[in-house]
Order: C-alpha cells, then sequence, then structure tokens
C-alpha cells in the first residue's frame, strides 16, 4: 500500500456522481502504460469513495449501477483508464522526465537516418526535440507519445522508425562467443556453416541498435568480424 502523503486523487465522473480513489500515482501510469501490475496494493485505503478528502465511501449499489461490479480493482482499473489524476507540480516533474528518458531511449534504440541508415546519437533526439517543443504528458503511454515525437521531429531531423538487415560472417575461432551475441540482439534470419568452420548470418535489428551492436562484435572478436547492411 502507498501513504497517503504519496498517494493523489484520481477522480471518474458518471452522470451526477463522483468516484475517487487514492492512488500511488507512479502505479497509476504503469497501469496507463500497458504494465501488469497489482493495482490494488497501490491504493492508499483498499476503497472507493464519492469524497477521499471528507471519507465518504460510494455504496455498494450506486457502484454497481454505474461500473457494473463492485470488484475494487475492476473499478479502480476504470477509474484510472478513464478519469482524471491529480498531481502535485513536483510530482508532474518527476514523471515528465521520467517518461521523456524512456521516449528517448525508445527512439534512440529503434530511429535511424533513413538517407545514411545510421542511428541518431541521443543528443541529437534530446537537441531536436527541444527545439521543436515536444510536450510530455506523464499519462499517456511511451508508445503513443514516440510516435508524436517522431512526427514532430521530422521537420528537423530526418528520421524514421525501421529495422536495418545485417549481413556478418564469424571467423571458426570467434563462434563461441560471437554467435551468442549475434542472436541475442534480432531476428536471425538466415544462417549458414561454411565448410572452413566458419559462419555466415543476416540478422534484423533495431536501427538504433548498430553501434552497440558493431561495437560489441567489435570487442568479442578482436575487430576480426565482417558486417555489411542489406537494402
Amino acid at each position: 500500500m502507498v501513504s497517503l502523503d504519496d498517494a493523489v486523487i484520481a477522480r471518474l465522473k458518471k452522470g451526477e456522481e463522483h468516484f475517487e480513489i487514492l492512488i500511488d500515482p507512479y502505479a497509476a501510469a504503469d497501469l496507463i502504460d500497458g504494465k501488469e501490475i497489482n493495482i490494488v496494493q497501490n491504493l492508499a485505503i483498499d476503497a472507493i469513495f464519492k469524497d477521499s478528502k471528507k471519507g465518504t465511501h460510494a455504496s455498494e449499489e450506486s457502484l454497481q449501477n454505474n461500473f457494473g461490479t463492485t470488484n475494487i480493482e475492476e473499478i479502480t482499473k476504470q477509474i484510472i483508464l478513464k478519469g482524471d489524476i491529480q498531481l502535485t507540480t513536483d510530482q508532474r516533474h518527476k514523471m515528465q522526465k521520467n517518461k521523456r528518458n524512456r521516449i528517448i531511449e525508445t527512439i534512440v534504440r529503434n530511429a535511424m537516418d533513413p538517407k545514411t541508415k545510421s542511428p541518431h546519437p541521443r543528443q541529437r533526439i534530446e537537441l531536436a526535440m527541444e527545439e521543436a517543443g515536444v510536450h510530455i504528458d506523464p499519462f499517456k503511454p511511451v508508445s503513443e507519445q514516440v510516435k508524436t515525437t517522431i512526427e514532430l521531429l521530422r521537420p528537423i531531423i530526418p528520421i524514421s522508425m525501421e529495422s536495418v538487415r545485417i549481413s556478418i560472417k564469424i571467423p571458426a575461432e570467434h563462434i563461441g562467443r560471437a554467435y551468442g551475441t549475434v542472436r541475442g540482439y534480432g531476428t536471425l534470419e538466415r544462417e549458414d556453416w561454411q565448410s572452413d568452420g566458419s559462419w555466415i548470418g543476416i540478422i534484423k535489428i533495431a536501427a538504433g541498435m548498430q553501434t552497440e551492436f558493431y561495437d560489441r562484435l567489435n570487442d568479442v572478436t578482436k575487430g576480426n568480424i565482417s558486417t555489411k547492411i542489406l537494402k
């Protein structure tokens, strides 16, 4: 359970009636993002209120009439997903910062310059977002905000969310470590074992992972590896 000091009010209006819960705002954001969480454990008080400040509980009859159930978990989810969540200024700033970082990480990991097929450095994405005046909503899913952010960035930098296909040849002496590295980064589309013990494969990875992927392969093979981006 979250403490009363850390909980915020989430409120949903149905007709002339109001329904409120006292919820951990970060747990509410996780639920909206589609994460599997025990939402009841993140309530400050295991109850549905008509007025949480006065401590007035909603009646079972009212809950049944408006939600079709008296189950607290189901009602709590409906209030969070369909209602309004009140945050303090400090909570809003912290949650916006956290979600901004997650959006940037998602873009950096999956986006590229469609002309050069190269990933964009994090700083370039951050500067472009500042120039575009991207607003971060602490309660909209990351996936939804990534899409809108990409659209706002397109007039500023060439960017697309794509995957790249890379052809790789690993010498026999490095198969042990390099093969597992390759398999761990994306989808292996094709592989062939050569008569000299070397391995040739084609892997599909998120565009933004290229730099990390190449660095990792060069590390485990001491640079003795061949790669090529396929069209």
